[in-house]
């Protein structure tokens, strides 16, 4: 059992379905995961003249089916680790049994929650910068944030664009003292502090500014930006593991390193699920083939020892 239909889900379905271990994967509410929200996909290798997000997802999907992947559209609701065979509930409704699980659930970007953010999402706003910043080579953006992330976002961006604006809630940032000197250092990033993103402006298919309003005075004013980043972290989808799966303090599922087991015997974990720091389609895919390799290893490995009656 695949749960999960990103690259971690779909990869990890290749492997299996290639392996002989006849996949059944839950794609999940979102089909194809974050990628589908986003639009051009330059970064990937393979696709020389890039490929938008839905489309990459909709290769993934009918490669994994070619195999012999059974996917299916639905949500897991809740699991039952505490005994083998585990146990899936798909849709409320229905109880599924596997030898092993996979978990490919991944992550889901923190947003302030602006309706015009969401209306503009893929058309100049973006919660990546790395998978986004080549698009606005040259050119003036904001970000908001005041983490490690939203700090090495910040720098990163700065390599490509003319400007970077960096928008701190408060009067102080949350990053480590040594991301914040690189910030500071770096002459193209102007910090805008006690300041948060009121409203996302643009013309009505792409950004043209943003709106910010002082904490401290109530003052408004805009900012002339192509682009606007969203750097106030991410939610791992686990919601449904807790108190069977161990956790860190943010909820992203932890793996023996260098492997994607779990604490559970049989359960594998894959993806931005259990990866809070890379975050891209490209390392999701291969931890999914990790994640099948290490499911067909401990398949066999249980196969061995009812040969030898262990």
């Amino acid at each position: 059992m695949i749960i999960g239909s990103g690259p971690a889900g779909y990869t990890a379905a290749i492997y299996a379905a290639r392996a002989d271990l006849k996949p059944v994967l839950y794609t999940g509410m979102e089909a194809g995961g974050q990628l589908t929200q986003t639009t051009e996909v330059d970064n990937f290798p393979g696709y020389p003249n890039g490929i938008t997000g839905p489309e990459m997802m909709e290769d993934f999907r009918k490669q994994a089916e070619r195999f012999g992947t059974d996917v299916r559209f639905g949500y897991v609701s809740s699991v039952d680790f505490s005994s083998l065979p585990h146990k899936v509930v798909v849709d409320e409704a229905k109880t599924i049994t596997a030898d092993t699980v996979i978990i490919s659930t991944g992550a889901t970007a923190k947003w302030l929650g602006l309706p015009s953010e969401q209306q503009y999402n893929g058309f100049g706003v973006s919660a990546c910068a790395v998978c986004d910043g080549f698009f606005f080579k040259g050119q003036d953006v904001a970000i908001v944030g005041a983490g490690d992330t939203a700090a090495e976002e910040a720098t990163y961006l700065a390599k490509l664009c003319n400007k970077v604006y960096m928008l701190v809630r408060r009067d102080e940032f949350r990053a480590s003292k040594a991301m914040v000197h690189r910030v500071l250092n770096t002459p193209n990033i102007e910090v805008i502090y006690n300041t948060e993103a009121k409203e996302v402006l643009g013309n009505g298919k792409n950004v043209t500014g943003l709106r910010i309003i002082n904490n401290q005075t109530s003052e408004e004013s805009d900012l002339a930006v192509e682009g606007f980043f969203v750097a106030i972290g991410h939610k791992p989808n686990t919601e449904i593991f807790k108190g069977w799966l161990e956790m860190d303090e943010t909820g992203y599922l932890k793996t023996i390193p260098g492997t994607t087991k779990t604490n559970i015997e049989g359960v594998f974990a894959c993806g931005d699920v259990q990866d809070h720091y890379y975050r891209q389609a490209v390392t999701a895919a291969g931890s999914g083939c990790m994640a099948a390799l290490d499911a067909e290893r401990y398949l066999a490995a249980k196969e061995d020892e009812v040969k030898v009656g262990v």
